[in-house]
């Protein structure tokens, strides 16, 4: 299965750095998410440049990843529309489980 299928996400951009969310439709659905979605693996969605971090929200059922210098040098530098914090959620929302 696809991550979309058991979640959806909510982000935002600063700079070069997305701030991605990651929150379960179902709380039955938590301790997977929890255990596949992992800082690596949205890492690797992005490329080596990239550094992430993941913070649990467990009381929302919900992942919180920092991923810096993922936007070619912010908004205002780039000339990729789709590269922005908005878009970017789509990409981990595609993993599959």
């Amino acid at each position: 299965m696809k991550l979309h299928e058991i979640a959806h996400g909510r982000t935002g951009d600063k700079g070069t750095t997305s701030n991605i969310s990651i929150i379960a439709y179902r709380p039955e659905n938590w301790p997977l998410i929890e255990s596949e979605v992992t800082a690596d693996r949205v890492a690797a969605i992005f490329g080596p440049d990239v550094d992430v971090t993941r913070y649990m929200l467990p009381q929302l059922f919900a992942l919180n990843f920092v991923v810096k210098n993922a936007l070619m040098g912010g908004v205002t530098r780039s000339v990729a529309l789709d590269a922005h914090g908005k878009g970017l959620v789509y990409a981990v929302l595609d993993m599959r489980l």
